[in-house]
């Protein structure tokens, strides 16, 4: 896949936990968007990346920007995550993967001698004429949020 960095960034809808249609039409021409996939509900990488999130959600939120989480879930496995981890943004439904293979994240990936398809933990850098602005791919958690605010915190001086 090559780097959606500079481009528009592929429009979409989808199902959030409620059960409600997101696109992401809704947000271009009034804020940031920090799109950001993640494999798999209430596993342990996951989680921490969505309370970081979560921990630094006023710090975004001041800057213009809303978070959305991607994952294959359904509806029920997201609320319960959300309501298990008090995150105070919404998680889209990606059941078959279309999203994630929009923005080139849907991956072969190996773990324990095994193949097999997933989401390669992603975040993309919306800004709010619809251009991706930074994309960091093989998302490591630890520090990832903080290197996401201090881009986005660095775009709005």
């Amino acid at each position: 896949m090559e780097k959606l960095e500079g481009l528009q960034a592929p429009l979409f809808s989808l199902s959030n936990e409620k059960g409600e249609v997101v696109s992401l039409e809704q947000f271009i021409d009034k804020k940031y968007i920090v799109l950001y996939f993640y494999p798999k509900d209430s596993t342990p990488g996951c989680t921490t990346e969505a309370c970081d999130f979560r921990d630094a959600v006023k710090d975004f939120e001041e800057l213009d920007a809303v978070i959305l989480g991607v994952s294959p879930d359904h509806e029920a496995s997201h609320q319960k995550f959300i309501e298990k981890h008090g995150l105070p943004f919404s998680l889209l439904v990606d059941e078959d993967h279309a999203v994630a293979k929009q923005y080139g994240v849907w991956k072969l990936k190996k773990n324990f001698g095994k193949e097999y398809m997933g989401i390669e933990r992603s975040t993309f850098l919306i800004d709010p004429s619809g251009t991706v602005v930074k994309e960091w791919r093989k998302v490591r958690v630890k520090g990832h949020v903080e290197n996401a605010l201090t881009v986005l915190q660095e775009l709005k001086k």
